[in-house]
């Protein structure tokens, strides 16, 4: 069968793949539209896999928060490069990752990954994750996601840097205007400013307490001032230490960096609930930064072009 311009342009704007790969498909399916865009998907994936073994550490943050304001998302999915970071077909590709993150009943990535994609139910996100591999030329994986709830306030996010991080914070109010969503805004900020490690000083555990104490005495022995001292003073000397360290890990605790006096971000998030005469109580909060925790390639160009030049 003659394979015509307008169905390789059909297949083309239907699967996206290349023309030359959209033509072959047709010709190998004489030209049948649902048998070419299956034999595409698995061209496809046999592409993707040989991808598969590349780093993949840059990327981008999305989150996506339902309408209601009490569920948000998080997802963070990486790509080799900066550049593909930035591609728009990426980006959107990510958006849909989250919408479907804020929908999901998945408790972790290989359940998330086994789903139904949101936009395509014949195929699952894993596979729909392979089809955009080939598209795109590059190692692509859907690293991890987060959801958020609460059940009286509101959910309000941050994205910093075009994605390089995401915040989320929930808050329990009866109040959802906009001076309660500008305030749980700048406190997203301070969270992706600051990196917080926990909410409060009451959610890190006494055995942490107990570890970071027995290093900073460890620390404070080496101390030749400190050689005579019982290790009973010595602990009262660093215990005002390990509350300073408490204050720098733990966000209620935090000095708000947008204060023009010394007030801590509990302090900041009570004077606007005084203000607009209702309670604001921080909940929880999540923070992604893109490639967190994961090893980076090294490009060597000067090692590549020798190479490419025998």
């Amino acid at each position: 069968m003659a394979i015509s311009a307008s169905m390789v342009k059909e297949l083309r704007e239907m699967t996206g793949a290349g023309m030359m790969d959209c033509k072959k498909a047709l010709t190998n399916t004489d030209g049948d539209m649902d048998k070419a865009v299956k034999w595409l998907r698995e061209n496809g994936l046999a592409k993707a896999e040989k991808k598969a073994g590349r780093i993949a550490a840059e990327g981008i943050v999305a989150i996506n928060v339902s309408d209601d304001k009490k569920t948000a998302a998080a997802v963070e999915v990486n790509s080799e490069t900066d550049f593909v970071a930035k591609n728009e077909q990426f980006q959107s590709f990510v958006a849909s990752v989250a919408k479907q993150a804020v929908q999901t009943d998945a408790k972790d990535i290989a359940a998330f990954m086994t789903e139904p994609w949101i936009e395509d139910s014949s195929v699952t996100v894993e596979e729909n994750l392979k089809n955009m591999i080939a598209k795109i030329g590059e190692n692509m994986n859907i690293r991890r996601f987060e959801k958020i709830s609460v059940d009286q306030g509101l959910v309000v996010d941050y994205i910093h840097a075009g994605g390089k991080i995401g915040v989320m914070v929930a808050a329990e109010t009866s109040n959802t205007g906009a001076e309660v969503v500008e305030c749980l805004k700048n406190v997203a900020m301070q969270i992706a400013a600051m990196n917080p490690q926990y909410l409060s000083a009451d959610d890190v555990s006494e055995e942490y307490k107990q570890e970071k104490l027995a290093e900073l005495v460890a620390q404070a022995k080496k101390d030749p001032k400190n050689e005579n001292k019982p290790e009973n003073i010595i602990e009262k000397m660093v215990t005002g230490r390990l509350n300073k360290e408490l204050k720098e890990i733990c966000l209620t605790e935090q000095a708000y960096v947008k204060a023009e006096n010394k007030e801590n971000v509990a302090q900041y998030v009570a004077s606007v609930a005084k203000a607009v005469g209702t309670d604001i109580k921080l909940v929880q909060f999540v923070r992604f930064e893109t490639g967190e925790g994961l090893e980076k390639k090294e490009e060597d160009f000067a090692a590549e072009v020798a190479a490419q030049l025998g």
